[in-house]
């Protein structure tokens, strides 16, 4: 049974275009790419035919992964969330231990992007944040060992 997928409103208008762009860009160029090699001749021992058959096939398994998010998408109407708890669609402002500050968008696990500060739900610190207060201090097992994380702000991204 397929688990739901929490979205943000950008998050799902990322995976809607990314979607569109698979299912007429990318479907088209690699029908193309097909069609030229098969006009090489034989296609026992065709390389490009065989390459062009694995990216179809890749492409078609991302078009499946993203209509499955999508049809089991739930977004967070940002109208429902407050600034008094960390969810899903908002942003945190926290203090490390040893005084470095860092500002965290919390979000489903489908549009996470760590480099960008854009945490999950479900990632270590993201489930040690959640449901959690200004003022209120967390502490998360990571991989270089334990931190603490106390929440400086919260605001409605």
């Amino acid at each position: 049974m397929p688990k739901d997928v929490i979205l943000t409103p950008e998050g799902l208008a990322s995976l809607k275009a990314e979607l569109e762009h698979m299912a007429t860009v990318r479907r088209r160029e690699v029908a193309a790419r097909i069609k030229e090699a098969r006009e090489f001749g034989d296609i026992s021992e065709n390389a490009e035919y065989d390459d062009a058959k694995n990216e179809q096939a890749m492409i078609e398994a991302r078009i499946a992964v993203l209509e499955e998010k999508l049809r089991s998408a739930t977004v967070i109407d940002a109208s429902d969330l407050d600034a008094d708890v960390v969810r899903v669609g908002t942003t945190v402002h926290v203090v490390d231990g040893d005084g470095g500050k860092h500002k965290y968008t919390i979000v489903g696990s489908a549009e996470a992007k760590p480099a960008q500060m854009r945490l999950s739900n479900q990632s270590p610190v993201g489930k040690a944040l959640m449901g959690r207060q200004k003022g209120d201090t967390v502490t998360v097992a990571t991989p270089r060992g334990e931190r603490r994380l106390k929440i400086a702000k919260i605001e409605v991204a």
